[in-house]
């Protein structure tokens, strides 16, 4: 493997993926988004989670060309957040971030 680039499966218990779909706002909830809409952007990039994640000072790793599994096709990789909170918390956190 590249540098950057983790296998998703060595994800802990003790970590929370943020993949890009979850904060788009140009994808409806069945398609994966997990933010309410006035929270979500179009078509957030990775660099802006990371951006959020910095800005909240959580500890996180990035995951490079990682396919959310809706969207197999479509490698935007994910965010791993250690857990320090709920993910519903969590989520809407980053997003009011971006």
């Amino acid at each position: 493997m590249k540098n950057g680039e983790l296998d998703i499966r060595l994800r802990s218990r003790h970590e929370i993926a943020l993949w890009p779909a979850y904060f788009d706002s140009t994808k409806t909830r069945s398609e994966g988004r997990k933010v309410p809409k006035k929270l979500a952007k179009p078509h957030p990039t990775l660099d802006m989670i990371e951006k959020a994640v910095k800005d909240l000072r959580m500890p996180y790793r990035l995951v490079l060309n990682a396919a959310y599994p809706r969207i197999p096709w479509e490698k935007k990789g994910l965010v791993l957040v250690k857990k320090v909170k709920s993910k519903n918390q969590l989520l809407k956190e980053v997003a009011s971030k971006l």
